[in-house]
């Protein structure tokens, strides 16, 4: 992927159409200085979503109570998951409207991130199951609105034969913070407030270079759409029958995450309960590792590919497919080289998902005004599945067969996500 180092200009004034340039679609490649600062925006909110997900809520679950840790588990991630259904769009749409100087996404990437960071803090002095719900609600709600601003600057200033290469870079970003998330949870060694901690200060020291240079051209007074409620509330529907190609993508996103949600939703608890793995949380940082290291090839050599060829949707099926194959090979290998094996299979299909899926995406949105809140629309497919993925999970494990019919589903599930993608016509 070729990135000018050439600074970009704070303000680059209306384009040659007369469309002012928050609005107009970009024709100059961004630079290697700002996608940097948007790899590093994901890589922090990443790492504040997935290291408490993945170790430190389970964590502090067995801590309150072990008997009933997956049921807290399930509760505390559905309620936050449940929070940011409403967040993402909505502070996508809020940024749509904003005229601050500074921009319109960059004082939410701020905002959230300071809300988010306050939250974590205070997440991990929770002593009951009420406040850990309380706590990560507020996490998800400012990290949410950092993340709706910050995946909207791509349509605002990346061009379209560029987003492939950004989306890679973008997913390496998200894998980044994963996978730095999981390394908390290893060396903490259990003491999970000091892990909510260093989740806390990597998010707010990582969205520094993006807010450095923003690149974000503010909107003008006059070219704000007036606020009436009633318009705004029925903005968030997105007709399928006007839209169909947004509809499709919305819905293959959505049962793709669920598929790869309920794969790792309890690996905390599969390592522990059924491989027996003597230290749990050092498997589970071994296991994102390897689909990290996976994600982060596939990421960066699938999302340039797709860019030179034209072509989105024989990636995204492809790696829809593999994706569900990871969760058959935890559901008929349930051992820890299959766990291994599974993590790298994940970690191939998700890389080339997220990078090309997201360039797919951005093309498919209806309205240049609505970016912000079209793609949070788009991120409910995201976290829905945070939702209804540990329900399932909940409901497979407990009562119908344990982590084989769990496994199962997921891939179930995901096929479906590839078998629709065919259903999208305006991007080949």
């Amino acid at each position: 992927m070729s990135l000018s180092n050439t600074p970009a200009p704070p303000d680059p004034g209306p384009a040659a159409d007369g469309t002012t340039a928050a609005l107009a679609e970009p024709t100059t490649k961004v630079t290697a200085r700002w996608v940097t600062g948007l790899v590093l925006v994901n890589v922090g909110i990443n790492a504040a979503f997935f290291g408490p997900i993945n170790v430190f809520i389970g964590q502090q679950a067995i801590g309150i109570d072990e008997a009933n840790k997956e049921a807290i588990l399930s509760l505390v991630t559905g309620c936050g998951a449940a929070v940011s259904l409403v967040a993402n769009p909505l502070f996508g749409a809020l940024s749509d409207r904003t005229t601050s100087r500074f921009g319109r996404r960059s004082p939410w990437v701020l905002a959230g991130a300071i809300l988010a960071t306050a939250a974590l803090l205070a997440l991990s002095g929770a002593v009951t199951v009420a406040l850990m719900v309380l706590f990560w609600c507020l996490v998800q709600l400012g990290a949410n609105a950092a993340y709706a601003a910050i995946t909207a600057a791509v349509p605002d200033r990346v061009p379209v034969l560029q987003r492939g290469g950004v989306g890679g870079l973008a997913a390496m970003g998200q894998t980044v913070g994963i996978l730095i998330g999981a390394v908390f949870g290893a060396v903490v060694s259990g003491n999970y407030m000091v892990g909510y901690a260093l989740c806390a200060g990597a998010l707010i020291v990582s969205i520094l270079p993006y807010l450095f240079h923003r690149n974000d051209p503010p909107l003008p007074k006059a070219e704000r759409v007036p606020f009436r409620l009633g318009e705004f509330v029925r903005s968030f529907w997105i007709s399928p029958v006007r839209y169909p190609d947004f509809a499709w993508a919305w819905l293959t996103r959505f049962l793709v995450n669920v598929c790869n949600q309920m794969t790792i939703v309890y690996l905390l608890f599969f390592l522990r309960d059924v491989l027996k793995h003597e230290d749990p949380a050092l498997g589970v940082l071994t296991l994102t590792g390897i689909y990290a290291v996976m994600v982060m090839i596939t990421a960066v050599v699938a999302g340039p590919w797709s860019d030179r060829l034209g072509r989105r949707k024989p990636f995204v099926i492809g790696s829809s497919a593999i994706i569900a194959a990871a969760g058959l090979t935890m559901a008929f290998f349930p051992v820890w080289n299959g766990a291994l094996v599974g993590a790298g299979i994940l970690g191939v299909g998700f890389g080339a998902y997220l990078a090309v899926d997201f360039a797919l995406l951005t093309q498919v949105l209806p309205l240049a005004a609505d970016r912000g809140k079209d793609m949070g629309i788009i991120n409910v497919a995201n976290s829905l599945p945070q939702v209804f993925a540990p329900a399932l999970a909940f409901l497979a494990v407990t009562y119908f067969g344990g982590y084989l019919t769990l496994f199962i589903t997921a891939a179930v599930i995901g096929l479906l996500g590839a078998v629709f993608v065919v259903k999208i016509k305006s991007v080949d």
